[in-house]
């Protein structure tokens, strides 16, 4: 090689590389429930902004039974879940993202068709994966890992799930642990008990994800039932787990189970997944005494009285998760109300009628936040302190799954089918 030709053959190496690189860096899996950081947050660009049932689509698949359960993205494959055999047949459905092909269809489980609220499925929970299993749960708490191939590796039936709502929580992974919280109610003839009155058997359940082997059960103390899928976040330097129950808002040791810190957090029947930031945990109380909550984390026993931070009472979601995108705080309410809050201190930037009912969560991408209500009708929004929408799209079919992102497409769930958008 010449010395004129090699300064271009090595500037041409190092420019594929870095396109290579930088490639990767823009195209994000979307492995559980709202995403890498369980915050419903993106860090691919050019997600897009604008489609319609005919444009913009890159591709549309029937999913046969019935599910809320969200998508989920592994580099080519798109996984998702649904009840079929009026509920008694759960489904493990793979996709190839690219085309939208079905590659497999298994039933993963027959589980125990229980009691539900109209609203909920039998495959709500959102699996979740590391690129070497998937992990599922069935409507009557067992906990299950299939491989990427379909094939059932193994089944945890530690947990005798019942709730008067059925089952809502998702799986979360860490490190070599599936944590699901199982915060339930009594069984007939006594139902009120866990579900209005508060009892002490909740569990919280870390499974190994290996062998399907319980690591430890976590206790809250007295709750009421609950939905809320956990977070984990860092406090003063450890990791934790941190999740919400009727009645309480909690911080667990993740290698124990054992219960750190408390506050009380009056409601039940809480559905909307917590959301961390800034030092702070936010929640959204459930039915009952309802509020918006902002606790600082860590401490140790009850802190109710010195890590409080701040409430409101008014426009609280009951069903949709919260987003925080610092500085902010958004959410969206059943009776179509969006909302953004001043994180920190509590004050409100901008209140929008958006219209329409919201189950699913919010999702943010490339500054932009996306708000997905039941009638299939998604606004964008631009991140800021002042309402200013993007766009409106329309798909005209039921939406109660959260989007998820992926590979610069964006992946919503409805009644009968999946949709990928994007060019």
């Amino acid at each position: 090689m010449s010395a004129n030709t090699w300064p271009r053959a090595w500037f041409v190496g190092l420019f594929l590389a870095s396109a290579l690189l930088t490639g990767s860096a823009s195209s994000e899996d979307w492995p559980c429930f709202r995403g890498p950081g369980r915050q419903g947050i993106s860090q691919e660009k050019g997600v897009p902004t604008q489609w319609s049932p005919t444009s913009n689509v890159r591709w549309k698949t029937a999913i046969p039974g019935a599910g809320w359960s969200s998508p989920i993205v592994f580099k080519d494959q798109v996984f998702v879940t649904t009840a079929l055999d009026d509920g008694s047949s759960l489904h493990l459905i793979c996709l190839d993202r690219p085309s939208g092909k079905v590659v497999w269809d298994k039933e993963i489980l027959r589980q125990k068709a229980g009691y539900k609220q109209p609203d909920n499925s039998y495959a709500t929970p959102t699996p979740a994966t590391d690129g070497t299993r998937v992990y599922a749960l069935a409507c009557d708490g067992r906990i299950l890992a299939v491989s990427m191939n379909g094939d059932v590796q193994w089944v945890n039936s530690d947990f005798d799930y019942y709730s008067q709502h059925g089952l809502a929580a998702s799986p979360v992974l860490y490190e070599d642990l599936v944590i699901v919280p199982f915060d339930w109610s009594s069984r007939p003839p006594d139902t009120k008990t866990g579900w209005q009155v508060p009892w002490d058997k909740a569990v919280i359940l870390a499974v190994d994800k290996n062998t399907g082997k319980t690591r430890w059960k976590g206790s809250r103390g007295g709750s009421r039932i609950a939905h809320v899928t956990p977070q984990i976040a860092q406090v003063d330097g450890q990791d934790q787990l941190v999740s919400g129950a009727g009645n309480v808002i909690q911080g667990h040791d993740l290698k124990t189970g054992a219960r750190l810190w408390t506050v009380d957090s009056p409601g039940e029947g809480v559905v909307p997944s917590v959301v961390v930031g800034a030092g702070l945990v936010f929640t959204a109380s459930g039915f009952g005494e309802s509020r918006v909550c902002a606790v600082r984390l860590g401490g140790h026993g009850d802190v109710t009285k010195t890590h409080s931070v701040w409430e409101s009472r008014d426009d609280v979601p009951k069903m949709s998760s919260m987003l925080y995108v610092a500085s902010h705080l958004y959410l969206a309410t059943e009776t179509g109300v969006a909302k953004c809050f001043q994180a920190a201190s509590g004050e409100v930037l901008w209140r929008q009628r958006l219209g329409g009912k919201f189950s699913a969560s919010p999702v943010w991408a490339d500054g932009k936040v996306y708000f997905l209500a039941e009638n299939g009708k998604m606004t964008v929004i631009e991140d800021a302190p002042t309402f200013k929408a993007v766009a409106q799209n329309e798909l005209g079919e039921k939406c109660c799954a959260s989007p998820a992102i992926s590979q610069g497409n964006l992946f919503i769930r409805t009644e009968k089918a999946l949709y990928c958008i994007g060019p």
